[in-house]
């Protein structure tokens, strides 16, 4: 064993396991980070002629292999190493101990990655770290090469990575006075049984001063422990580095990811603390994060965030904690929506334009509804439409989308101060964006245009490590991401298209029918099954935009992961936003307005009228289209599939292990498995891009229709009740554990919040004036009512029409109507027959839509304007948290001048002393010279020692 390297000939030393599956096998060394691969052993064919190898000769012979010089050389190019291995078999054909090996393609590759695997883990150990790998005793099967950083590497690494560390100061934090100190117990002492039990790491008015590690300021530091200075997560992260940095010439390899991408390794990932649930009584950070945060049972507490942070990094602690505050907020509009709601309950019956369209005394003919096979109808027959209309439809939607709009403009300031807030006592502030390392498929891209330019000297190579990808060499990938990204928008046109057209067939071949029930059920069969047709459409192709939006943009090659995410995050947005709100748009905006009048009907196909809107309004429709998209995504897609994908693709990937297992039984193989193991049957983290994705989507239905569903807030927070514990469980239980990134702020998708917060804005704006009937109620009361109220609405927004004017073949045949028909109305304002300009739009046609245009630019307007309000009002940083910064900054400079100050004594005192032993003359030179050494390499005086003497006082 070098540095615990197991080699196949140690294989009984497997039995000295670690017993916490979390150590090396001296059960003092952490697990940092784990490698796992599929082995299989080459079959060899051997050549006619040549001696069967011994058994006990297999390690000492040496293999000439068909892909490379020997088993244990270095890989070399494949043309090379078929030269090398022919040239040896002319020049040494009787070589004693000799074996001539043929390999199948696959055993060739096998080989192949097996050198990989080599040189890498070789280089792993010049950078310092210490491996133990697993014995490979089998013919095939899995093995882990398992990593430990030392002490030296560490410290290394988080000086070059800037990361911050606690030093030996504490300071107080001020605590706020007067009134908020108050309200801030009470607030304390209300909201005590919500707490999670977790420990509180230390003083919680004290706080520890942190600054970036450094070697030659390690006196700073409050080092009692070396082992446990750095936690899990900063160590996993320090050795993730090192792995993405550490490269193999075979094939070029850049870094970890790149051999995953070959499959030379399966995966790479750090071990999870423990079990989250067991007999055993040992405590870890994974259990009481699964038992105080990831069950079900505790949906009321609030989160632990700061041991979410501790555990999985900032970014995910980030996400949690803005996740939490979105679902906090959804708690005041969900009241107020419900409100609003009941409003419309309780105001039913006082509402005269739904009693008059229900008064049967009224006798509204309305004309047919289709073209032959429909007859004339009275309006009253619609009467359970519009007074459903009106619970969505009533005065309050307009208080409730102002409300909404300022809902969202607080929520994100709220968020701007709490993501300052966790900055603070994160230790985030002054975060300098890391430099990344280049992604494997550019460094391949790179190589390739090198290698295909043919002018390269060593006289320019200085000129070529500079070289990189120009907007010619990504001109292909933009291509295609603008061809492609235009035909997917189209396509979910397309779709929306169909529905449109199964809508009108279907109701069409539905009015043909001689069942009475389903003719007088038509709209309300129609509508159901278009949207649930529409809302399966939406999550098929809502997978499959996923899908395409990560290949458009690999073709891109962007540069660094952070461009890779920010572009496929704009792709998938984009595409799935199209994807959940093209048919929303349609019924919101356009249905209804193509559809023409009485003898001029739009025909969309021969004898095919377009679709037009209830009686009550397509308010009513848009409601329930918005709905059923809403509630079918988060049941489907956001709960099912993401409790039962997982925990499928676990099951597959045990089953499949389990099989190769079976083929060979290993004797050697411990009982128990080990952590490693356990973990490797997870589902491997793959970001947090879907996760903010289904929330920023549930975020538009919340906002920008809101005023056609004032009951969105509700269902959102039902579900993200469920959503918090959802993906807690599944961080804690079904996935690895994720490589702890820092982060300062979630990045694009606060963009992406801004934007759908103003567009939701001017959507509400156009769906209250252009969808609802507000605005031409608001008129008729005020401009065409002659006694101030409503009563005789109804029968201004109905046109007549002469039937004797419908065009031959278009009447009602066997019209079963009670009585003669001469007129017959329709929704519209339009000229009577009598009118000089028949069926022309009349004059109130120009007011109504006049006052619709002015409403939007007043609403819009009115609400931009008290956004920014609201945003000037509330400042971004907290004013506490900008003084502690302040004070913080102070406090270092202090701690700083006080340190080096009490270390310029020490050295003081150091040359003082030297000088007056010199001075003494007891000595000789010669002793001097000893003491001069000594200055330099004595544990007691020399300059190194002052950081332990320093800390010892």
């Amino acid at each position: 064993i070098i540095n615990n390297y197991v080699e196949g000939t140690q294989g009984a030393v497997r039995d000295r396991a670690s017993p916490s599956g979390l150590h090396f096998r001296d059960s003092k060394r952490k697990v940092d980070y784990v490698l796992a691969y599929h082995y299989r052993r080459r079959l060899a064919r051997h050549e006619p002629g040549a001696a069967s190898p011994e058994p006990g000769r297999g390690s000492a012979s040496v293999a000439l292999v068909s892909n490379g010089g020997t088993g244990k050389g270095r890989a070399e190019p494949p043309q090379q190493q078929e030269e090398d291995g022919q040239r040896a078999l002319r020049e040494w054909p009787g070589l004693p101990g000799l074996e001539v090996i043929q390999l199948s393609p696959l055993d060739a590759l096998e080989e192949e990655r097996r050198l990989q695997r080599e040189e890498y883990e070789r280089n792993l150990l010049e950078a310092g770290l210490e491996i133990e790998k697993d014995p490979e005793n089998k013919s095939q099967g899995l093995s882990f090469v398992r990593i430990h950083a030392p002490w030296q590497v560490l410290s290394r690494e988080a000086e070059l990575l800037k990361i911050k560390m606690p030093t030996k100061k504490m300071y107080e934090i001020t605590e706020e006075k007067g009134i908020l100190k108050t309200l801030n117990e009470i607030w304390c002492k209300l909201t005590e049984p919500l707490q999670p039990k977790v420990p509180q790491q230390g003083n919680t008015k004290m706080k520890t001063l942190s600054y970036p590690f450094s070697r030659e300021k390690i006196y700073l530091y409050n080092i009692k422990d070396k082992d446990t200075f750095f936690d899990n997560a900063t160590r996993s992260r320090i050795v993730r580095e090192i792995l993405k940095r550490t490269s193999t010439k075979a094939r070029n390899s850049m870094g970890i990811g790149t051999l995953i991408a070959n499959n030379v390794y399966d995966a790479a990932y750090p071990l999870h603390d423990g079990e989250y649930e067991g007999q055993n009584d040992d405590m870890n950070e994974r259990k009481l994060l699964y038992q105080e945060w990831a069950r079900y049972g505790v949906f009321y507490k609030f989160q632990p965030i700061d041991l979410i942070r501790k555990y999985f990094g900032e970014k995910i602690g980030l996400y949690f904690a803005w996740l939490g505050l979105y679902t906090e907020f959804l708690i005041p509009s969900s009241v107020v929506g419900i409100i609003v709601f009941l409003y419309g309950c309780i105001t039913i019956e006082s509402d005269i334009p739904s009693r008059e369209m229900c008064d049967q005394g009224n006798a509204f003919t309305m004309c047919p509804l289709c073209d032959k096979f429909c007859d004339y109808w009275n309006l009253s027959s619609a009467c359970a439409t519009a007074r459903a209309s009106h619970l969505f439809d009533n005065p309050a939607t307009v208080f409730f989308s102002i409300f909404m709009a300022l809902w969202a403009t607080m929520f994100l300031e709220q968020w701007k101060r709490l993501q300052m807030r966790l900055s603070y006592f994160w230790d985030l502030t002054g975060l300098e964006e890391e430099e990344e390392h280049p992604r494997p498929e550019y460094e391949n891209k790179l190589l390739q245009k090198k290698l295909k330019n043919k002018n390269i000297t060593t006289e320019n190579s200085n000129e070529n490590e500079k070289e990189k990808l120009t907007w010619s060499d990504r001109m292909p990938g933009y291509a295609a991401n603008f061809g492609l990204i235009l035909f997917m928008i189209m396509l979910t046109f397309s779709a929306v298209f169909g529905v449109i057209v199964y809508r009108i067939t279907t109701a069409a071949a539905l009015s043909f029918s001689t069942n009475e029930t389903a003719r007088s059920n038509v709209r309300v069969t129609v509508t159901a099954t278009a949207v649930i047709i529409n809302l399966v459409v939406v999550l098929i192709l809502d997978e499959i935009y996923g899908a395409v939006a990560k290949w458009l943009t690999e073709i891109e090659i962007p540069k660094t992961e952070k461009t890779f995410e920010e572009r496929l995050i704009l792709k998938a947005f984009l595409l799935k936003f199209v994807n959940s709100y093209a048919s929303i748009f349609y019924v919101a905006f356009f249905k209804g307005r193509f559809v023409g009048r009485p003898g001029r009907y739009v025909y969309m196909f021969e004898g095919y009228r377009m679709e037009e809107c209830a009686p009550g309004g397509c308010l009513m429709e848009l409601c329930i289209q918005l709905s059923i998209i809403m509630l079918g995504k988060q049941l489907i897609q956001n709960n099912l599939f993401e409790i039962g994908i997982p925990k499928l693709k676990k099951l597959l990937r045990k089953l499949k292990d389990e099989r190769t297992v079976q083929k060979e039984m290993d004797t050697n193989q411990s009982k128990d498995p080990q952590q490693w193991d356990l973990d490797y049957i997870l589902e491997p983290f793959t970001g947090l891009t879907p996760e903010y994705m289904e929330m920023i989507i549930q975020f538009g239905f919340v906002t920008l229709f809101v005023a056609s569903f004032p009951l969105a807030p509700v269902f959102a927070l039902l579900n993200n009740i469920i959503e918090v514990r959802l993906d807690a469980k599944k961080f804690v239980t079904e996935l690895r554990r994720p490589d702890t990134v820092r982060e300062k702020d979630i990045g694009i998708w606060y963009n992406i919040l801004s934007a759908i917060g103003k567009l939701s804005v001017i959507i509400n704006a156009f769906v209250i004036a252009v969808t609802s009937d507000f605005i031409p109620r608001l008129m008729y009361q005020y401009a065409y009512s002659q006694n101030g109220t409503m009563h005789g609405f109804i029968n201004h927004t109905l046109s007549y029409f002469n039937v004797s004017q419908l065009k031959a073949g278009t009447q009602p045949e066997n019209s079963l109507f009670a009585q003669e028909v001469s007129f017959c109305r329709f929704k519209d304002y339009r000229e009577p027959p009598w009118s000089p300009h028949q069926y022309e739009l009349s004059k109130q046609y120009w007011a109504v839509l006049s006052a619709r245009l002015a409403f939007v630019i007043l609403f819009q307007n009115l609400v931009m304007f008290l956004s920014v309000l609201v945003d000037w009002m509330i400042p971004d940083i907290p004013k506490d948290i900008s003084e502690q910064i302040k004070k913080e900054k102070t406090v270092l400079v202090d701690f700083f001048l006080k340190e080096e100050h009490e270390k310029l004594k020490l050295i003081e005192s150091f040359i003082a002393r030297d000088k007056r032993k010199r001075r003494s003359g007891t000595k000789s030179k010669r002793t001097r010279a000893a003491s001069f050494s000594q200055c330099h390499r004595s544990p007691k005086g020399s300059f190194t020692s002052f950081s332990s003497q320093h800390t010892v006082v």
